[in-house]
């Protein structure tokens, strides 16, 4: 895959199939999109391209809005790059790109600096200045430029229709299994890890605290959660349970992101820490002593290695 930053560079890819969004997450509707453009592409003979921006446009348009977005930018670099695709163009969406109608967006950027012949949009997708057009206003302008515009399908799981907003909240309530079936991947957390408290260390269950990469990534709701974690430089995928909350227990007010790893006395700190969300064992609760907290932690690890044990198998 070749990654074009639009604003940056002015070398231009041959004619394509492309699809456009914001692809948060890259979640297995994106993937099926992509897929089509892939397909399509090959039937035509052209080269196949996903087009997606910098920041997501809410960020420019309410400057007072704060994201909770399932992938980073280079996470989702690195997610796309997976695909197969053949171009990737990053744009820089600004209020000069904001104000631009849909048939001005797909004349002035997709037609013209672009080439795309083949326009494959979501099912939900909508673009242009206030997203004020349709479906079938891109369909004519299309007809206008000399430009096919098709639209995919919708994907579900189960009885859930697949998008980004209904991951979101499938994280924020803690259903990190059901979010990872939409996914097509387990949700992730990265970061470094920084020096706490060190309440964990002095009740036997050490961790690992994670300061995100980013602002503005989501974190699931709070509770403990069954957790496989890759540490910068060693080899191994190891097995952990992760709290996210404020720890009452302990008078804790701003949320920390604790990992506990099962057999392992590293010193790690400053070292980059991805978290990988296996199964949510129970919610935070503020418990009335110390020992009644290190009783819970210890049917916690039992249940989380038994949940991490049967997600190896599958």
């Amino acid at each position: 895959m070749k990654t074009i930053y639009l604003n940056r560079q002015v070398e231009r890819p041959v004619p394509c199939v492309a699809t456009i969004g914001f692809f948060d997450g890259v979640h297995l509707g994106h993937r099926y999109i992509i897929s089509k453009v892939a397909e399509m592409a090959r039937r035509e003979g052209l080269a196949s391209m996903v087009v997606t921006f910098e920041r997501h446009p809410r960020q420019v348009l309410h400057s007072d809005w704060c994201p909770q977005l399932l992938s980073t930018l280079d996470e989702k670099v690195e997610l796309l790059s997976q695909t197969g695709i053949d171009y990737l163009v990053i744009l820089q969406f600004d209020e000069a790109m904001a104000s631009l109608s849909a048939r001005d967006f797909m004349h002035d950027i997709l037609q013209l600096q672009l080439e795309v012949k083949v326009l494959v949009i979501g099912y939900d997708n909508r673009f242009g200045h206030n997203r004020m057009e349709g479906f079938d206003d891109y369909v004519s302008y299309g007809h206008e430029m000399g430009m096919s515009v098709v639209q995919g399908d919708p994907i579900e799981v189960g009885s859930l229709r697949v998008s980004s907003s209904k991951i979101r909240r499938l994280l924020t309530e803690g259903q990190v299994e059901q979010a990872a079936k939409c996914l097509g991947r387990p949700y992730m957390l990265s970061g470094r890890v920084v020096s706490g408290e060190h309440i964990g260390t002095e009740i036997g269950f050490p961790t690992a605290n994670l300061q995100l990469a980013e602002d503005g990534k989501l974190v699931p709701g709070s509770g403990v959660y069954a957790v496989k974690v890759k540490l910068e430089g060693l080899p191994d995928l190891y097995h952990g349970m992760m709290n996210i909350g404020s720890r009452p227990t302990f008078g804790g007010h701003c949320q920390t992101l604790e990992t506990h790893l099962f057999h392992f006395d590293n010193n790690i700190y400053g070292q980059q820490m991805t978290v990988s969300f296996v199964s949510r064992l129970r919610s935070e609760t503020k418990f009335d002593s110390r020992e009644a907290l290190m009783s819970q932690l210890e049917s916690d690890l039992r249940q989380a290695e038994a949940a991490l044990n049967k997600e190896s198998e599958l």
